[in-house]
């Protein structure tokens, strides 16, 4: 299981971190990233988190959905984004939502009020 972070920068530092741990012999300036992976968390007791992840092969597969390729990949990777913008383009039918310590699923869970309140939107529409 990955690490979470509290914002996405520090999920993104990291994530730098790790690339380049599992890239040995290539500098941060020299890497070059094609995929910027992310998923976003919601714990029991409603605090976000989020894991991000860098690959050198665009459509590699990891633990985080898919959101930038490319050249916009390797902007974020460089330190050159917008924190608003990349949670903004993050799809809310995403998240996963911690039910029990660790496990995480799509839906968030029913006995917590940000659960009632999600059924309840759920249920007008």
């Amino acid at each position: 299981m990955m690490t979470m972070y509290a914002t996405l920068e520090e999920a993104i530092d990291a994530a730098r971190e790790e690339f380049l741990a599992d890239n040995p012999g290539i500098d941060a300036e020299d890497a070059n990233v094609q995929q910027f992976n992310a998923q976003k968390y919601v714990l029991q007791d409603g605090d976000i988190m989020w894991q991000v992840e860098f690959f050198a092969d665009e459509g590699e597969e990891g633990e985080c959905l898919p959101m930038l390729s490319g050249e916009a990949a390797q902007s974020v990777f460089d330190g050159d984004y917008d924190e608003i913008e990349i949670r903004q383009e993050w799809q809310e039918e995403n998240t996963l939502h911690e039910w029990d310590e660790g496990e995480f699923q799509l839906e968030p869970p029913l006995d917590t009020e940000e659960g009632r309140a999600a059924a309840d939107e759920w249920d007008e529409r």
